[in-house]
């Protein structure tokens, strides 16, 4: 099964929280039956998150993304450009303190190797519009892998202060800029892949098209 997260809610509850309000018991409570998580996207991201409703097909999923056969698509708005426009982000990653990651210093014990694929879509004055493929799969990867470009995603409350400009000021967003577009994945049961995707969340589109309003496209741009 397959759903489309809103921005805000958890897909599983957090320490302290009540479990009927993550994205999984709300399904469950729906549903009347056992669903189980295949894998999770940040609460303040929104996007496509698949659920198995068997144990089989959860066992073949999870199998999936341990052999790193699944394809993740994402959609980011981010703060100014980057530089070169596409290419490979390695920055080995670390656990920080207070939930959050950071980049490995070199050598560090306990680093994870991360990399990201990345390419832009869309550039603006103020900002850019970059699609994402995670080649690996740690913690605010995305994250914190845009931040060390300079380039942090728009409106983050862990990786983007300091680097926000002022003129985003009137945005109809002020969210986590962050979208699960796309998830491609081997087929429960043989039968080739399942890819499934999820539209723009309303407010990132809304976003979009302030940016195109508002700001005039750099040449680059499409």
């Amino acid at each position: 099964m397959a759903v489309a997260k809103p921005s805000g809610q958890a897909v599983i509850a957090a320490r302290g929280e009540p479990a009927s309000l993550c994205l999984h018991k709300q399904l469950e409570s729906r549903l009347r039956r056992r669903v189980f998580v295949v894998h999770r996207i940040d609460r303040d991201a929104s996007g496509v998150v698949l659920f198995a409703l068997n144990a089989e097909a959860h066992r073949e999923l999870s199998l999936a993304f341990e052999r790193r056969e699944v394809v993740k698509t994402y959609a980011a708005f981010v703060a100014g450009a980057v530089e070169p426009p596409q290419g490979l982000i390695a920055v080995p990653l670390h656990d920080a303190r207070r939930g959050k990651t950071r980049p490995a210093v070199p050598g560090e014990p306990g680093a994870l190797p991360s990399v990201t694929d990345y390419a832009t879509v869309r550039t603006w004055i103020p900002a850019s519009l970059l699609e994402l493929h995670p080649l690996t799969g740690r913690h605010h990867q995305i994250r914190v892998h845009l931040r060390s470009l300079g380039a942090p995603i728009l409106f983050d409350p862990l990786y983007g202060r300091g680097l926000m400009r002022p003129e985003r000021g009137g945005a109809p967003c002020a969210r986590l800029a962050l979208h699960a577009q796309r998830i491609d994945v081997p087929a429960p049961r043989g039968g080739g892949r399942l890819v499934v995707e999820a539209p723009l969340a309303e407010d990132l589109a809304a976003l979009n098209e302030w940016l195109d309003g508002a700001f005039t496209a750099d040449a680059t741009g499409t």
